[in-house]
């Protein structure tokens, strides 16, 4: 999709941009694969807040995506390109050949009217999924499965996708988009191709009002604070930080402190890190 921009009639419009729509569907979502969903505010189980900086927004009911692609041999006709307010990508309104309709993330260069299909009869063709052990080395794909049968966890965001490297025994070298080389067993699900909606990191957001619609709220930096609400706050005028390095609120270091806990069991698939160790 492209990007449009607009004349600068508002301070806001000067320098925003949006998606330009125009290849979606003019269509109301399939009402039997939507959800109500409820806004959490960054709060947890117990209400706690663990997400700071969130709540508000616009309404939304959650799309169901079939990110298993689990309704094998069988072909799907693309009914619909859709919006989902819940993810960057677009999503796409299948039909399979028996009557069911589920959604799939829509990948680069699939248009309505196409067919799609899952299983091993099914050709190396954007928007068709198969095993890695059936994919030829070197092809783009994405909606990769960790583990078989659970479902697509990576490389699901727009713009997205992965390069498979290589097949050794039980498991397939893939490349992810953040550099990242890691095993992966050869009997996973991807998708072929790159997911769509590819402009959509060149959009400039322009003003707050669209943040706030989109469910954030206001971020004020700890330097401007009092000393007893952060430990940046306080001093005369612009102060530095005063002390060895940024903190967080409630005084962990930030900014280049390392967070990853050590996965022992999994870090053995991992054959190069996206920091290039």
């Amino acid at each position: 999709m492209a990007i449009k921009a607009y004349k600068p009639t508002t301070p806001g419009r000067r320098g925003m941009t949006v998606t330009d729509y125009s290849g979606i569907s003019k269509v109301a979502p399939c009402k039997q694969l939507l959800e109500p969903m409820d806004k959490k505010s960054g709060r947890n189980s117990y209400g706690r807040i663990t997400v700071r900086h969130r709540g508000g927004g616009s309404r939304r009911k959650y799309r169901i995506i079939d990110f298993k692609r689990n309704k094998l041999d069988m072909d799907a006709k693309v009914l619909t390109l859709e919006y989902d307010p819940n993810r960057s990508s677009f999503i796409a309104l299948v039909e399979y050949e028996d009557g069911e309709k589920r959604y799939i993330i829509a990948p680069e260069g699939l248009n309505v009217g196409d067919t799609v299909r899952s299983g091993d009869s099914a050709d190396i063709k954007v928007g068709n999924a198969l095993k890695l052990a059936n994919i030829p080395v070197g092809t783009f794909i994405h909606n990769l499965e960790l583990y078989p049968g659970k479902g697509a966890q990576l490389v699901r965001s727009a713009g997205n996708m992965a390069q498979l490297m290589g097949k050794e025994d039980k498991y397939a070298l893939v490349r992810l988009p953040s550099g990242e080389m890691r095993k992966l067993p050869i009997d996973c699900m991807a998708s072929i191709g790159q997911v769509g909606n590819v402009d959509h990191s060149n959009v400039h957001i322009g003003k707050a009002g669209r943040k706030r619609h989109m469910g954030w709220r206001p971020k004020v930096r700890g330097s401007v604070m009092n000393p007893c609400d952060h430990p940046h706050g306080g001093g005369e005028g612009k102060s530095p930080i005063g002390r060895p390095g940024p903190v967080t609120p409630w005084g962990k270091p930030t900014l280049g402190y390392k967070t990853r806990a050590k996965h022992n069991r999994t870090d053995k698939f991992i054959v190069k890190r996206r920091n290039g160790k």
